[in-house]
C-alpha cells in the first residue's frame, strides 16, 4: 500500500504595523518557487536568492513607508520571514540544526553558518565596498539578518571573505543563507523523530 506524501512544513504570517503591512507564507520543503513584492526591487532580488538556493517556496509581499525611505520595509520583511521560519520548522525534530555554505560570485566569497539552536544571535562581518547598491543602503542588510534571527530563534554567523564589488558581496551572503538554511532545516533520516539537542528540546 503507498505511504502518503510526508507532510510539507509551511506557515502564513501577517504583520501590520504602522509602517508596514506584511504576509509571508513559507514552505520548507519547496522547490524554490517565489512571489515577490516588497517594493524594494534589490530585496527582492536578494529574496529570490533565498528562495532558489534553499529550495524554499516564498510568498512575500509588503507595502512599506517607502516615500521615507527603505528600512522599516527591510527590516519588517526579514521580522516577518524570520516568524513563519520558526512556526514553519516547528519542534524541530528530526531536522539537521546546524546549517553552513561558502557562496563565491566571481572575486567574492561569502561563508554562512546557521544553528536552529532557539536562541538568537547574529554575528555579520561584512565591510561593503560602497554604501550604496543603486538606490539600495547596504546598511539595511545588517537589520534584514537581525530582524530575522530575533524571531527565527536562531545564531547565525555571516561572513564576508573576499569581494570587490558590493553588490557580488551581498548576494554571496544571501546564496550562502539560502543553501545554510536549506541544510539546517532538511529532515535527517537518521534521526527521524528526535530533537537533535542533549537537552532534549529547542
Amino acid at each position: 500500500m503507498p505511504t502518503a506524501p510526508e507532510f510539507q512544513r509551511t506557515a502564513a504570517v501577517i504583520r501590520n504595523t504602522n509602517e508596514t503591512k506584511i504576509r509571508v507564507a513559507i514552505n520548507l520543503d519547496g522547490t524554490g518557487i517565489q512571489k515577490l513584492n516588497t517594493g524594494v526591487p534589490f530585496l527582492d532580488h536578494m529574496l529570490d536568492q533565498i528562495a532558489r538556493h534553499g529550495l524554499i517556496d516564498l510568498d512575500i509581499h509588503c507595502d512599506g513607508d517607502l516615500h521615507i525611505d527603505a528600512h522599516h520595509t527591510v527590516e519588517d520583511v526579514g521580522i516577518t520571514l524570520g516568524q513563519a521560519f520558526a512556526q514553519a520548522i516547528g519542534d524541530k525534530k528530526g531536522v539537521r540544526r546546524y546549517g553552513h555554505a561558502y557562496v563565491p560570485l566571481d572575486e567574492a566569497l561569502s561563508r554562512v553558518v546557521i544553528d536552529c539552536s532557539g536562541r538568537p544571535g547574529l554575528e555579520f562581518r561584512v565591510v561593503f565596498t560602497r554604501a550604496m547598491i543603486g538606490a539600495f543602503d547596504v546598511d539595511l542588510v545588517h537589520e534584514f539578518f537581525q530582524g530575522f534571527v530575533n524571531h527565527a530563534l536562531v545564531s547565525l554567523h555571516i561572513d564576508n571573505l573576499f569581494g570587490d564589488n558590493a553588490h557580488h558581496q551581498c548576494e554571496t551572503v544571501f546564496k550562502a543563507f539560502g543553501r545554510a538554511l536549506r541544510m539546517a532545516a532538511e529532515r535527517d533520516p537518521r534521526s527521524a523523530g528526535t530533537i537533535p539537542s542533549t537537552k532534549g528540546s529547542l
